[in-house]
């Protein structure tokens, strides 16, 4: 049986396929390729993580410039990938209730409580 996370790593390879072959047919995003994704797979998830005062559609035209590591106007899946680091990393500084970088945490590098339920699987060094 997968875990979740086999289950959703799988599940971004596959959606990335899916929309790489729309227009053109090519193993690249194109900015509307990699807008059409995000807006039909990721709308709740894109609506919470926004930053204050921006629009999906900046917000995802910026993703995909931050992303676009050779300037070329389309994504190559290590390029999609860093676009849902990102993403990822926006929605886990929202989660906390007082927005901060993480790697400024006070407890930086120890085991530390988000108060959400889950563990984010910080390696919290050997065991003693």
């Amino acid at each position: 049986m997968k875990t979740d996370l086999e289950l959703a790593l799988e599940c971004a390879i596959n959606i990335y396929h899916q929309y790489a072959i729309k227009y053109p047919i090519d193993d690249y995003l194109s900015k509307p390729e990699f807008s059409e994704l995000l807006k039909e797979n990721a709308k709740p998830f894109l609506h919470s993580t926004i930053p204050p005062n921006t629009t999906v559609d900046d917000y995802i035209s910026k993703l995909f410039t931050r992303a676009d590591g050779n300037h070329n106007g389309r994504l190559k899946f290590t390029e999609f990938l860093t676009t849902l680091n990102l993403v990822v990393i926006d929605a886990h500084n929202r989660s906390h209730p007082h927005p901060r970088s993480h790697d400024r945490h006070p407890d930086a590098g120890q085991e530390h409580d988000h108060g959400h339920g889950h563990d984010h699987g910080h390696d919290h060094g050997p065991a003693k």
